[in-house]
């Protein structure tokens, strides 16, 4: 990773097996990740290949996603189905927070 991030913040992955794992650098100065959203963090592992770590962001806090340890020079390929599965449960959960508002609100009137 180049200097001065903090980690790479994915912006989409593919519901391909195959497909890519798009990601933009995040600056080190960044307080905190944004609701719903994902970091990687990787780093070359002791022996061979990349440890891997995720985190995702929730309302008021970080938390950790998964690791995966010493994983293989294609480790986007690995880590893109948990990636991909997690960000489609944090936008079903947007969602469903949204209508829930909303039911609250037409409630109200």
């Amino acid at each position: 990773m180049p200097s001065g991030v903090r980690g790479a913040l994915v912006q989409h992955a593919s519901d391909l097996p195959d497909g890519p794992v798009k990601i933009t650098w995040l600056p080190a100065e960044t307080p905190r990740l944004p609701l719903g959203r994902i970091r990687l963090h990787w780093e070359p592992a002791s022996l061979a290949g990349w440890d891997v770590t995720a985190h995702l962001g929730l309302a008021t806090t970080e938390v950790h996603l998964a690791s995966w340890p010493a994983a293989p020079d294609d480790w986007p390929r690995l880590v893109r189905p948990t990636i991909h599965e997690v960000l489609g449960l944090c936008a079903a959960l947007a969602v469903a927070t949204a209508a829930l508002d909303l039911s609250n609100r037409l409630a109200q009137v």
